[in-house]
């Protein structure tokens, strides 16, 4: 017996417009607490002047990230993924918790103590990451493309909305250790409560809108296994199996390593983006920029720069004539970005501040532009299983992009002789 809406066709299913929001509330909710974390660090700076937080904090996260998601990439094919998006949801919100505790009960106090414990927390959000980041964006390739184009659009969402916070609270509250610390605990509750609220979302709203069910209800009748529990959770107890005992070469599918070496090139321009972003943002932004004339608020204006220009680039792709598809024109654009490296470079050391904010502003453009493009056309022609496969395989090399360009940052921090 085939599950409901398998044969609907997807124009005439309700939800698509309130799925494209659960997805953007979702994406948000993915890198709130960590763009949280990373937006006040100048409470960090102020609370551990000697531990360069801003860059220890992104390296403890970035190998828990890569190496959790590794293993998840790896058994893919018999991963629960609603089991592991629930779990990556309640794991942000529970560290988002506790590092909202950890300073009411320290009363702001710093020392190394205090410290580890916000780095067991950041690794925390990296074990989260891994499971929601890949989790998502698997589940969302086999769906329409503006589903993981709002998904990808709330992760850049998330940076612009505490960058906007932070500037607010920033002024809300005076330049002292009592009002950094009043910011940041006003961070953290409102991502508390952000994160409690995608956990709801997860669990009760996403599955049952018709939409989403009928494609987890084609991704299973294809010889998906990693969509049977929210399938359940959306009503849906039969499996659509009819097709395929019609039709046994629905089953088959492309092996992670096959659908690897066909978008080798998709998985090298997740690498280079991000190998580049993280290399500038947020450690060379936060502390390599000299002294000018907005003083504190310098670092501050960089990262809401970065984060919101990241946020419209991640939009443009919405205009089919300005989506650029091509693969030889993608990993084109890609490499040339590399010139920004001695631009920030030169300018840092001989230009003023308003040529540093259109370099960051260029950065984020550049980044969400061209990771929207990458993650949308990569999946086109498989079928959901790999898609889904496809899918966690580039969010590896994202990941992988993310913690060399950190690692590139802490040696440039090392050749600068700290």
């Amino acid at each position: 017996m085939a599950a409901p809406y398998q044969n609907v066709p997807p124009a005439n299913l309700e939800g698509k417009y309130v799925a494209i929001l659960v997805c953007w509330l979702l994406g948000n909710g993915c890198l709130f607490s960590w763009n949280s974390m990373v937006t006040i660090e100048d409470y960090y700076s102020y609370l551990f002047p000697e531990y360069h937080s801003a860059r220890v904090l992104t390296l403890v996260y970035q190998p828990f990230a890569l190496g959790t998601l590794a293993v998840l990439t790896y058994n893919e094919a018999k991963m629960n993924t609603r089991r592991r998006n629930l779990f990556g949801y309640t794991l942000f919100f529970i560290s988002t918790l506790l590092v909202l505790v950890l300073d009411l009960a320290t009363s702001g106090k710093g020392g190394l103590g205090t410290f580890i414990g916000i780095c067991v927390m950041s690794g925390g959000f990296g074990v989260a990451d891994a499971h929601v980041q890949g989790g998502m964006i698997g589940d969302l390739s086999f769906m329409q493309p503006e589903f993981i184009q709002s998904f990808l659009a709330g992760l850049a969402a998330s940076g612009a909305i505490t960058s906007a916070l932070r500037l607010i609270t920033k002024a809300a509250f005076e330049n002292t250790k009592d009002g950094l610390r009043k910011g940041a605990l006003l961070f953290f509750g409102i991502s508390t409560f952000f994160e409690l609220l995608c956990v709801l979302l997860y669990a009760l709203a996403f599955p049952k809108l018709p939409i989403v069910k009928y494609y987890r209800s084609k991704a299973a009748s294809e010889g998906s296994k990693t969509v049977s529990a929210d399938l359940v959770a959306g009503g849906i107890q039969t499996l659509p199996q009819q097709e395929a005992e019609e039709d046994p070469k629905q089953l088959e599918r492309l092996s992670s390593k096959e659908l690897f070496l066909q978008n080798i090139d998709y998985a090298l321009d997740m690498f280079l983006i991000y190998v580049l972003s993280l290399s500038i943002f947020p450690g060379f932004l936060s502390e390599d920029t000299g002294s000018h004339s907005l003083g504190a608020w310098y670092a501050l204006v960089l990262f809401a720069m970065y984060n919101v220009w990241d946020l419209i680039g991640r939009y443009i792709p919405l205009l089919k004539f300005l989506k650029l598809e091509s693969r030889k024109g993608l990993m084109l654009a890609i490499l040339s970005r590399f010139l920004l490296i001695p631009a920030f470079y030169f300018t840092a050391k001989y230009g003023d501040q308003g040529w540093m904010i259109v370099l960051t502003s260029f950065l984020g453009l550049t980044n969400g532009y061209l990771t929207v493009c990458v993650l949308t056309s990569a999946p086109k022609g498989y079928k959901g299983p790999e898609q889904n496969a496809l899918g966690n395989i580039l969010v590896l090399f994202l990941l992988g992009g993310i913690f060399a360009g950190v690692t590139l940052d802490w040696l440039w921090l090392i050749g600068k002789g700290w």
